[in-house]
């Protein structure tokens, strides 16, 4: 076990997953992840993989099949897959999102229908706010849900869909003005839908398509979609929690424990970029002796060790926060953005560390260096972050008087 970003005070059961993971990680996922990203390929034996070690059911309750973990051991396992290869630990993130969301907030029979699947890996989860026209602007949302008889029919264009093609289950916030008169603040007239399809890309079901994958710098093999809706029909008896207008703070508590995740995942990808490096220094040599033994490439490793040791602490702060019940949005923004930042940084120290060779495709390092980028845009950019950071800094240190 690594030195760096240990966690105090975990079970024997959270070691126990944790080491479990890690083995796989290092068998499974490191050998083949380079390859496979360079061909864009989706990892089905890698996901195979983990749904036998019941990952997809990590944090959905005993009673629906899942393991009932907490969101700290998730955290933890996603930041030993995101370490493998992040593109991996997106694959279940949507996922978990949409069974948290499930759990929370869903009716009696939406539990029971799902989540029992769901644990299994048989019915994946992608969930969907973004739109071309508005990134992180969501009360701008224009998609939208017109009721009709037993039914409401939807329409609109939704963006940056993680898992549109292979999912099999979208929660999908649109705009729903039924029982909103007109004047209604816009985020209390939007709706989650759980939106059922067949896997794959075209039309997936009457009204809805899913036209293919977007080419990306990086995170690849995950695919990455748009979802275009066209008087596509769904029961209402699939409307999130059963009632209207709740759909914002919804999606809200999802991202919440989402900004966990990603901070996760820049604490794995960091990790491993620090890995990287600290071998590489001992390898090459200049000037006679390992560049290892050189004052100026100390120096660089000491400061990416200290990035990932911090980035570590406050993610698990984050996690803990929220796993004993307390809002833990401004917990949750720091680390995001300190761990998508830090990562940033640790890799191009790597990266740097390497010389030329950080620069061939023969060298992990040149796929982290990719990678690491959609940290700091993924569930929020960097500005929204500290726009959170912020508005709740000034609500916990108001001015009295």
């Amino acid at each position: 076990m690594a030195r760096l970003a240990q966690t105090a005070g975990l079970t024997d059961i959270q070691q126990e997953i944790l080491s479990t993971v890690r083995d796989f990680v290092d068998k499974e996922i490191i050998p083949v992840a380079t390859e496979l990203e360079h061909r864009d390929e989706y990892p089905q034996q890698i996901v195979d993989g983990l749904k036998e070690l019941g990952l997809f059911g990590l944090m959905i309750p005993e009673e629906y099949g899942g393991l009932g973990e907490s969101l700290l051991t998730y955290a933890l396992c996603v930041e030993e897959i995101a370490r493998g290869w992040m593109s991996v630990s997106g694959i279940i993130n949507t996922h978990f999102i949409v069974a948290y969301m499930l759990k929370q907030h869903g009716t009696q029979e939406q539990k029971d229908y799902f989540l029992p699947r769901m644990a299994l890996g048989e019915v994946r989860g992608a969930f969907s706010m973004s739109e071309p026209a508005l990134g992180s602007d969501v009360s701008a949302i224009t998609s939208k849900a017109v009721k009709d008889g037993d039914e409401y029919v939807l329409n609109g264009q939704k963006m940056w869909l993680t898992n549109g093609g292979s999912s099999t289950l979208v929660a999908v916030l649109v705009r729903s003005d039924e029982g909103h008169p007109e004047g209604t603040a816009p985020h209390k007239s939007m709706t989650t839908f759980l939106v059922e399809k067949e896997p794959g890309f075209g039309e997936v079901r009457p009204g809805l398509t899913i036209p293919g994958k977007i080419d990306k710098m990086g995170y690849k093999g995950v695919d990455t979609t748009e979802l275009i809706m066209d008087g596509l029909r769904i029961p209402a008896n699939r409307v999130l929690g059963g009632t209207t207008g709740r759909g914002f703070y919804q999606m809200m508590d999802g991202v919440e424990v989402g900004r966990v995740n990603v901070a996760a995942r820049g604490c794995g990808v960091a990790q491993r970029a620090f890995e990287l490096g600290v071998s590489y220094a001992q390898q090459r040599h200049t000037f006679g002796k390992p560049i290892a033994q050189h004052q100026a490439i100390q120096f660089k490793l000491a400061e990416m060790a200290t990035k990932v040791e911090a980035a570590h602490a406050m993610m698990v702060n984050a996690a803990r926060k929220k796993d004993s019940g307390e809002r833990n949005d401004l917990e949750a923004g720091m680390a995001k953005y300190l761990a998508s930042e830090y990562c940033k940084e640790v890799v191009e120290d790597a990266f740097r560390i390497h010389g030329g060779y950080g620069f061939s495709k023969e060298y992990e390092i040149e796929r982290l260096y990719r990678e690491a980028p959609m940290l700091l845009i993924g569930e929020g950019t960097a500005e929204i972050q500290k726009m959170i950071i912020g508005r709740r800094l000034l609500e916990e240190y108001r001015l009295q008087g």
